[in-house]
């Protein structure tokens, strides 16, 4: 589907989702539904940071030379893709402080969703930096560049384009994890929902309103994906031209 047929539909979302809220009766209730959405986005940018730089430490981790290192890096993948997120984030939040300081929900719901995601997010690290074609690898030696500069400098700008595909993905999975922290008593969309439906008994309109709002934020992750997609490969294209 082309970015704009996205946009297209967004647009259609953004205004049916205003028009259904403004006939409900939480139409007194926005700024509540505007907190939420802002602790969401919250959690969802710091996450996704923190997804990124696990994913990369990892993805790498799981290719050096260093026994250690990679060993390290495949259990941490093993154990997170391998076990429920739900279970991991209740452990985070739960058992971990138990054998150190306590945790903040909103730390411990980053940390849940990040651990989890990223362990997938490091197999198409890995992935991307193997699908870059032996020959760059050959260059790289050839012009006597050192292991990290050869990383830096050569591959890694190729493997980045590659990933950015299957990452989109990866961004939205991340999004939908983000609903778990409800459990741990942190008022994100999910959890002001349940609230609000405990009180109101008004569980079609509530729950249709948090659905608009959950499309919308995800259909937007997904335009941005592919506007990134769509600028580094036409980067990639232009400076291969030259």
């Amino acid at each position: 589907m082309s970015i704009r047929m996205l946009v297209c539909i967004l647009v259609v979302t953004v205004v049916a989702g205003l028009v259904y809220f403004w006939n409900s009766p939480f139409v007194d209730s926005a700024a509540v539904f505007v907190e939420a959405a802002q602790t969401t986005l919250e959690l969802l940018i710091v996450s996704a940071l923190v997804t990124l730089a696990i994913s990369m430490a990892a993805g790498i981790g799981r290719l050096s030379e260093f026994l250690p290192v990679r060993w390290l890096s495949i259990a941490y993948i093993e154990i997170f893709r391998g076990t429920s997120a739900l279970v991991q984030l209740f452990w985070l939040f739960y058992v971990l402080p138990l054998f150190g300081p306590k945790i903040d929900p909103f730390t411990a719901g980053v940390l849940g969703v990040s651990l989890n995601v990223g362990a997938y997010g490091a197999i198409m690290v890995e992935a991307s930096i193997r699908a870059v074609p032996r020959s760059q690898y050959e260059a790289a030696i050839a012009l006597n560049l050192s292991p990290f500069n050869r990383m830096r400098r050569i591959i890694l700008p190729q493997a980045i384009r590659i990933m950015i595909p299957p990452f989109g993905n990866l961004a939205i999975q991340l999004f939908k994890l983000t609903a778990l922290v409800s459990f741990i008593g942190i008022s994100d969309l999910t959890y002001t929902a349940y609230q609000l439906n405990q009180t109101t008994y008004r569980t079609v309109e509530v729950f249709t309103i948090i659905l608009f709002i959950y499309f919308a934020i995800g259909l937007s992750i997904t335009i941005g994906m592919r506007l990134l997609e769509h600028r580094y490969s036409r980067g990639i294209r232009l400076g291969g031209a030259r």
